[in-house]
């Protein structure tokens, strides 16, 4: 047989292929309808119930409305709702103020403190997994729940920190220090949470590259910062954002205690005060949502960019 006559038959032996694969990757139609109702409901669910809300929100932030009468009751006012809370709104410098440091403080002491408790929990030490589970145990808990449990320690007249210290300290009513309380509580459940964040990257990381460093000399401190930080970059972006999510979303502990007053001014609890509370201004606490909103947004971006960028170099 020559070469000329096997060229042909190749030919028609890639034509006769080449369609059998293009039918493999054809789903039956019943398959097709399993994958478009999987797609389509979650679709529609974050359309509805995330998506709509928020540009009815961002509509509303731009009137005057108290909740009551038809839509058609709105005064539209442009952009007075924000110029006031930025100019006249006397509680919203003290709730930023408030929420950066909150996010300082989680970044300084349970972001830290997670990590590290990371790092020892990865050795596998006897009675690991009870030491994990108690860490992580108030990360199942609300907010809210947690306010309730340390109130048994911060109470004036019956806490546990009184009793032992014979004061009569008011932790969670005196405004230079009920942030601080507050913080505190918010550290327990923080910590937990940082730490399975961090474990579950440790053991993703190569053992290779332990075992290289091992072999150049270098001890565990300098293996983790020179080697295996850096190599678990997606995990800290993931944490730098949960941090600052959780720092503007810092509400459920504030409105338990007392509805984000008295030294414990936060975005979150503006919003709540300004929409369900007694002014019940939907345009004014819209624009304080808003503002929420945006700030999230942008380091949302910024790790999605990230991850984009990781994505494309692969």
């Amino acid at each position: 047989m020559t070469h000329l006559d096997e060229a042909p038959r190749s030919e028609k032996t890639e034509k006769a292929v080449a369609p059998a694969q293009g039918r493999e990757k054809k789903l039956p139609g019943r398959d097709r309808l399993t994958v478009i109702v999987m797609v389509a409901v979650p679709l529609v669910l974050v359309v509805l119930l995330v998506w709509v809300p928020a540009l009815l929100s961002v509509a509303l932030s731009f009137g005057k409305w108290n909740g009551f009468g038809d839509l058609d009751t709105i005064e539209w006012v442009g952009f007075q709702n924000y110029q006031d809370i930025f100019t006249i709104y006397p509680a919203f410098w003290p709730a930023v103020q408030h929420n950066l440091i909150w996010l300082g403080f989680l970044f300084l002491l349970p972001t830290v403190l997670g990590m590290l408790l990371a790092v020892v929990l990865d050795r596998e030490m006897r009675g690991s997994r009870f030491y994990q589970t108690a860490f992580y145990m108030p990360v199942v808990l609300s907010l809210a729940l947690i306010g309730f449990i340390w109130q048994l320690f911060y109470s004036r007249d019956q806490g546990l920190i009184n009793q032992v210290f014979h004061s009569e300290v008011d932790w969670y009513g005196d405004p230079d220090i009920n942030l601080w309380a507050v913080l505190v509580a918010t550290a327990w459940r923080h910590t937990g949470y940082i730490m399975l964040i961090y474990l579950a990257g440790l053991k993703g990381v190569d053992a290779s590259l332990r075992e290289a460093a091992a072999v150049d000399g270098a001890n565990e401190v300098k293996t983790f910062f020179q080697v295996i930080f850096p190599v678990m970059r997606p995990i800290n972006m993931v944490v730098i954002v949960i941090v600052v999510i959780e720092s503007l979303r810092a509400f459920d502990l504030v409105w338990v205690i007392n509805k984000g007053r008295n030294g414990l001014e936060v975005i979150g609890a503006l919003v709540a005060q300004n929409v369900i509370g007694e002014a019940t201004r939907y345009g004014f606490g819209s624009a304080l949502a808003v503002i929420m909103m945006l700030i999230s947004s942008i380091f949302i971006t910024i790790y999605l960019r990230t991850v984009f960028r990781e994505e494309r170099q692969r």
